[in-house]
């Protein structure tokens, strides 16, 4: 079952090896949807450290510079370790790299193989006997190098420790699923939201998804489209053309909350970003995010996110300049 929401902890520690020629679209579908986790969250639920094989600037696939953050010597024990390579991996896939991701490896609980990085993951022996996929251009190829991987046309998979993932799309679902993992699904549904407009995600295996079924992903359309007076659960229920609790059982077994909490949230979130990105009074922010006054919304908003409206506007603020 979903948990909407999940108890605060220490942030997630993250290290990234670029090898060069990677897709820097790849590195953005992960390292942007943490960014957005940690401005919804408003703390620092993730932190990530980048790094490269000798510690020189890695050059993306087109072109663009990135510098590394310390060193593979400084690398200390983290939560994730991403390898992310591009083109050329097969340049790259010497006894150097091996050696250099076995000693990284030791340090993760879970390593993340991108794009082309499962191949280097592979040749270093860690996906012997185990299901991975890889970007689907290298597929047939790495079936046939590495005899002993079951090689899979999916997009994310992961098999005891590790992770790999086909592409820039699927690096993004694979972030944005471990953004529901760490913090729970209303931190997911608010970056999803962010990067893809209402768009339902894919995932290969759809039972897992949270917005899989066609009725959550109506009823939140319906949601996003009625912030200023918002339904009540049986008028949501009689234009799904479901029972109350039918929806209700849905929203809790699916999303890991109630209706009306995700309605709430949905409300919330509508409002935070009016307060973040708009001029408008407090007292017009709340008519347009449903709440009979200003004083009820903030009350909410205290509630939620642990400040004032005025506050996290002036947060907002400062932040941009």
């Amino acid at each position: 079952m979903q948990k909407w929401t999940k108890p605060d902890q220490p942030p997630i520690r993250i290290a990234l090896i670029l090898f060069d020629r990677f897709s820097n679209l790849c590195m953005a579908n992960c390292i942007e949807p943490l960014r957005a986790a940690n401005t919804q969250t408003l703390r620092e639920s993730f932190i990530w450290t980048i790094y490269t094989p000798d510690s020189a600037p890695a050059q993306s696939s087109s072109g663009i510079d990135v510098m590394a953050h310390a060193t593979l010597a400084q690398l200390k024990q983290v939560d994730y370790l991403f390898v992310l390579a591009s083109y050329d991996h097969d340049r790259h896939d010497t006894s150097d790299t091996r050696r250099i991701l076995r000693a990284a490896a030791s340090k993760a609980e879970t390593v993340v193989g991108l794009d082309a990085g499962p191949w280097l993951l592979a040749s270093a022996g860690f996906l012997d006997n185990r299901r991975a996929t890889v970007h689907w251009d290298l597929l047939d190829t790495f079936s046939e190098r590495f005899l002993d991987i079951r090689a899979e046309r999916e997009h994310v998979l992961q098999d005891g420790p590790f992770v790999t993932c086909a592409g820039a799309m699927s690096a993004l679902e694979m972030t944005l699923g471990l953004i529901d993992h760490h913090l729970g699904t209303a931190a997911r549904l608010d970056v999803e939201a962010l990067f893809m407009h209402d768009t339902p995600s894919f995932e290969p295996n759809t039972e897992h998804r949270p917005v899989s079924d066609p009725i959550i992903r109506r009823a939140l359309q319906m949601m996003r489209e009625n912030i200023e007076k918002p339904l009540n659960l049986t008028e949501l229920s009689k234009r799904l053309s479901c029972q109350p609790r039918t929806l209700d059982r849905r929203f809790r077994s699916r999303l890991g909350a109630p209706p009306g909490t995700v309605y709430r949230h949905m409300r919330l979130s509508s409002a935070r970003k009016l307060l973040e990105s708009s001029t408008l009074s407090i007292s017009e922010i709340a008519l347009r995010c449903g709440y009979d006054s200003p004083a009820a919304m903030a009350r909410a908003i205290r509630q939620n996110y642990g400040i004032s409206p005025s506050i996290l506007r002036k947060q907002a603020t400062h932040s941009a300049r």
